[in-house]
């Protein structure tokens, strides 16, 4: 027995002494070291800057003896340009690198799968970070990281400021060497991502619709979503036996999505809306969903963003269209300050087959005036021992008042039951199969140390640690032009983070479009200012990717002015967004758009506030270029509020949105207060 053992340490002993540290300082060496790897090698990428690189791995490690690929330094390898990394072979882990300055144009960042499709197994990318790794075009798609294979793993990485169309992270589940796929998706930290303003801005999708009937068995759990806004599903499940459990949500303007497929698991997550609009819970569609455990608070979604929505499904719908939720479990979950759940969302001709045997139990609702609005017939439910502790409503039998006890974790103060309800055998037995945690007989989220348990490791654990976010302190320059060659040199030169010029002439004659760029504030004494050309400009001003833009009090005559538009945003579609707010100004005597949204750009918000708009002529404010029925729009939020328009000969406004998308929920439109003469 000792010799046995003797002889197995030395064995061990020789495979250690076997494996290698290679020291790689070039693409070329890189690729030299992978064909030549054995497994237990370590091969270490010098620090620096990787520019212009499709790094492909194909080598074969093993379980015991995994092939490491490292950045010397961890974020020291900074892989920049027209980058890519690819991964085919097994047991290879690559670890501590960092995409930014860059973009992958129409292929992934990541993909596990080398250049002639063959996928991975057992391959794992950890400690690593793609930051703002957008293509230049807000249009042009790619994705991030796709998945193939099986038994991959991505974790402790961060993923953030994806901009451009296309899903962050998805599974792909082509053929069979994908499927049942048992990916591992954990402890990352999935960053803002700013709205698309259009299909294909999730962050998580795991199959397609023509994947809903397979079972992918991909595991995502104990990641840290924030601020995740790219539409309306931030993780969008098309296919079978998934599992959603143990993440923070934060802020995030959208939902959980049970798309396609079936028996998907969301357990134990927490939906942090902390009041913010748009933010959403789980949304179920098809058969056998379970939805426990979780905690949903202060979330304002509304319609398919809901705090919960329970759909419609159409009758005899195939797979890949809206089967109606069916057979589902919703329990031991707390919804505390949200907008009120959706049961049997989506209704209408078309989806007119209501949810089946949906067993929704031992939950709490509190905290809001109205609890649920139900859509359609609600027969098919099974409400049982679920606590609410007031309502303005009737409530369906299984719902009762009750004396809840609040609790406090940290800043979080939340209420739990004080009393038991029965759970039927069935579910019991089933839960047994599905889940981590229990069916209990208390109502709602109860599990307190759960709660701290899932926010301390989205705060402690989630990520790559050694990103440090810059801080950026801005400086603020202000300026005086009185003619429009100065204002154009100034806007030409400007090199501040925040430009605030002020007009201090009395005539600008322009002879150009002048180009906004980065933070400028344009504003004015009350004095009027006549803005004038000799010839036909396209715009005054010219707003670029990524610019806010100001005007305010400006006393303007624009009567002189030969222009098609005063304002017209970016013409390129770039992947930046821009601002624009136009506030306590008097404009008058101008013929065209006062603004215009060019094609394919987009603005995050558009403020028109407190102007006087005088002896005007044509559509002032134009969002309807996007005519390809593809459900583009140009502006997320748009707010014309308290304005006054006097003598005006035309549209005031014209937006157009056009398509049958439901992924989006914009544009967004106040228009209050206006007076119209």
């Amino acid at each position: 027995m000792i010799r046995l053992l003797f002889l197995n340490i030395c064995l061990l002993a020789g495979i250690a002494l076997s494996a290698k540290n290679i020291e790689v300082k070039n693409i070329d060496e890189l690729h030299k070291a992978n064909k030549a790897a054995a497994p237990g090698d370590i091969i270490i990428l010098q620090n620096g800057e990787w520019n212009n690189v499709t790094i492909e791995l194909d080598c074969k490690g093993t379980a015991m003896q995994p092939i490491l690929f490292k950045a010397d330094t961890a974020g020291k390898v900074r892989i920049t340009g027209h980058s890519r990394l690819l991964i085919g072979g097994a047991y290879i882990v690559v670890d501590g690198f960092y995409f930014t300055n860059g973009f992958s144009g129409k292929t992934p960042v990541i993909q596990f799968r080398d250049a002639n499709k063959e996928p991975a197994y057992n391959c794992r990318v950890t400690n690593s970070v793609i930051d703002g790794y957008n293509n230049p075009k807000r249009l042009e798609d790619n994705n991030w990281v796709l998945f193939y294979g099986k038994h991959n793993r991505m974790d402790h990485c961060t993923i953030q400021d994806k901009q451009n169309m296309g899903v962050t992270v998805a599974v792909i589940l082509d053929d069979e060497k994908s499927r049942e796929n048992f990916h591992s998706i954990d402890h990352n930290y999935f960053g803002k991502r700013i709205p698309l303003g259009s299909n294909g801005g999730e962050t998580i999708r795991v199959g397609l619709s023509q994947h809903a009937l397979f079972n992918s068995n991909t595991m995502i759990t104990d990641n840290f979503f924030e601020h995740c806004d790219g539409e309306t599903e931030i993780i969008s499940i098309k296919s079978c036996s998934n599992i959603i459990r143990n993440n923070l949500f934060k802020e995030s303007f959208g939902s959980v999505v049970l798309r396609h497929g079936d028996n998907n698991v969301v357990e134990s997550n927490v939906f942090l809306g902390n009041g913010k609009d748009g933010t959403g819970g789980v949304r179920v569609i098809n058969k056998g969903q379970w939805v426990v455990g979780n905690l949903f608070y202060g979330l304002r979604g509304a319609g398919f963003r809901s705090p919960l929505a329970v759909m419609n499904g159409v009758p005899n719908s195939p797979a890949i269209r809206y089967v109606s939720a069916q057979d589902a479990v919703i329990a031991n979950n707390t919804w505390y300050k949200c907008e009120p759940l959706a049961f049997c969302e989506g209704s209408n001709t078309e989806r007119s087959e209501t949810p089946h045997n949906i067993w929704f139990i031992n939950n709490i609702i509190a905290g809001s005036d109205l609890a649920y609005k139900t859509f359609d017939n609600t027969d098919g439910f099974h409400f049982a021992g679920n606590q609410l502790s007031h309502t303005q409503q009737q409530l369906a039998a299984g719902f009762e008042f009750t004396q809840l006890k609040n609790v406090s974790i940290g800043k979080l103060n939340f209420p739990v039951a004080t009393r038991a309800a029965p759970v039927p055998d069935s579910i019991r037995l089933l839960a047994g199969k599905k889940l981590l945690m229990d069916i209990s007989t208390n109502a709602g989220f109860y599990d307190t140390k759960k709660l701290e348990s899932v926010i301390k490791n989205a705060y402690d654990s989630c990520g790559a640690k050694w990103l440090i976010a810059a801080i950026k302190t801005n400086n603020k320059l202000t300026y005086t032009c009185k003619d429009a060659a100065q204002l154009a040199a100034q806007l030409a030169e400007t090199r501040a983070d925040i430009t605030i010029i002020r007009l201090t002439g009395t005539d600008y004659e322009f002879t150009e479009p002048l180009q906004v760029n980065k933070n400028i504030t344009i504003t004015a004494s009350s004095k009027k200012i006549r803005f004038t050309s000799k010839t036909k400009l396209a715009a005054v001003f010219e707003v670029n990717a990524g610019s806010y833009f100001t005007l305010q009090g400006l006393n303007a005559d624009l009567a002189g002015l030969q222009a098609e538009n005063f304002i017209l945003t970016e013409k390129d579609g770039n992947t930046a967004h821009v601002n624009i707010n136009l506030t306590k100004n008097s404009i008058a005597g101008f013929t065209g758009n006062i603004l215009k949204a060019s094609k394919s750009s987009y603005a995050d918000s558009v403020v028109i506030s407190q102007n006087n708009f005088n002896n005007t002529k044509g559509t002032l404010f134009s969002f309807n270029n996007e005519n390809d029925k593809k459900s583009f729009y140009n502006v997320e939020k748009l707010y014309i509020n308290n304005n006054t328009f006097n003598n005006h000969e035309g549209q005031i406004l014209a937006m157009l949105r056009e398509g049958g998308d439901e992924s989006t929920m914009g544009p967004r439109v106040w228009f209050n207060k206006n007076v119209l003469n």
